[in-house]
């Protein structure tokens, strides 16, 4: 009994130290990811990704990079781009780069891992995004069928509407709204999620020796395919995976292995594979799982060679702007996520727990 809650407190204790790295970019993340929420101008959107041309591409694989959307939230939103007029191949980059980054990750990112890693890892995905984009223009023959059903499972937000509509609000009522939907709404369709990273983030550091990876995984391409095929089904957040990766750098493994797990964890799952099959069809399917498996695995071997080139230790990085941090500051945003993160779990669950409990 005494060996089991030495394994809970131990697991706990690194999980506590994760959270309490990341807490104040986690913080800065969801403000502006709230902000993003009512000051993008979604009819400007719509009209910039019509066509099939390289452009729309670009601005698609652009638009994603900042939106804190997950891998299930992003599909009722890149059907409503598409019924807006968004081409096929600008739709298809939406829903690669969206869920594999964000303002939320990306400042998390550089809170548990690196400079480098927080740079490398949107341009990746950014590139990813315009290479599946182009591959399904070029390789498209037939017209998508529109006629899309809205029946779809995927929590939007508070008010059940799409990231990207636009609201005629004042200034100070869409910052109200803005922070109203980072720490309410978004928060709570993450909580899970991100607990569930920490909690996991926690275990490895316990459990797994330093070192111990990449003693026995010291491939770098066996790595980097391990981490491809248990990205690929799981269901894993952009935010939610990046301390599971800065966990699994700490042990040993490289850096390209998890940026592997970083593209192809928050942008493929069997639910977002499903709906892109019915939807858009199988052959659009095959192009979306094979740009992003390309790139994951050329991305993370460009990635291993510049530190390299660099001559740095990944590991000597790791966690080193959590030091930057005033001690003030880490618990005024400890204490803001875990005065947050209780309300807005609740509020995404509270239909549920009614039922349990009525």
């Amino acid at each position: 009994m005494l060996a089991v809650f030495t394994i809970i407190s131990g697991i706990l204790q690194a999980s506590w130290d994760i959270f309490r790295e990341a807490a104040v970019y986690l913080i800065f993340g969801f403000v502006v990811a709230g902000l993003l929420r009512y000051f993008v101008p979604s009819e400007k959107v719509a009209r910039h990704l019509g066509g099939n041309g390289t452009r729309q591409v670009v601005y698609a694989s652009l638009l994603g990079i900042p939106l804190p959307l997950c891998s299930c939230g992003v599909i009722p939103t890149a059907i409503g781009l598409h019924k807006q007029g968004a081409s096929k191949g600008a739709t298809l980059s939406f829903l690669v780069s969206t869920p594999e980054t964000g303002i939320d990750s990306i400042a998390i990112t550089y809170a548990l891992l690196d400079p480098i890693m927080t740079i490398f890892r949107p341009v990746s995905a950014f590139i990813t995004a315009m290479f599946v984009g182009i591959s399904e223009n070029l390789l498209e023959k037939k017209n998508y069928d529109s006629s899309i059903s809205d029946s779809l499972s995927c929590n939007l937000d508070s008010d059940n509407r799409p990231v990207l509509v636009s609201v005629p609000l004042p200034f100070h009522i869409k910052i109200v709204k803005g922070l109203r939907f980072a720490f309410i709404s978004l928060l709570g369709d993450l909580a899970n999620w991100l607990l569930l990273g920490f909690i996991l983030a926690g275990a490895i550091s316990y459990f797994i020796p330093v070192g111990w990876l990449e003693e026995h995984f010291n491939s770098p391409i066996l790595s980097m395919l391990i981490m491809l095929v248990v990205g690929i089904p799981l269901y894993v957040c952009a935010t939610a995976s990046t301390p599971i990766a800065a966990a699994l750098m700490i042990k040993g493994l490289n850096p390209g292995a998890a940026l592997v797990f970083l593209l192809a964890g928050p942008a493929t799952n069997i639910a977002t594979m499903t709906i892109i099959a019915r939807y858009f069809g199988k052959a659009t399917l095959a192009i979306y799982l094979t740009g992003i498996t390309f790139c994951a695995l050329l991305f993370g071997s460009l990635l291993n060679g510049l530190y390299s080139f660099l001559g740095i230790n990944p590991i000597v990085l790791i966690g080193k702007a959590g030091e930057m941090i005033p001690p003030w500051l880490e618990l005024s945003g400890v204490f803001l996520l875990l005065v947050f993160l209780p309300f807005a779990w609740y509020n995404e669950h509270k239909s549920k727990l009614k039922k349990w409990f009525l």
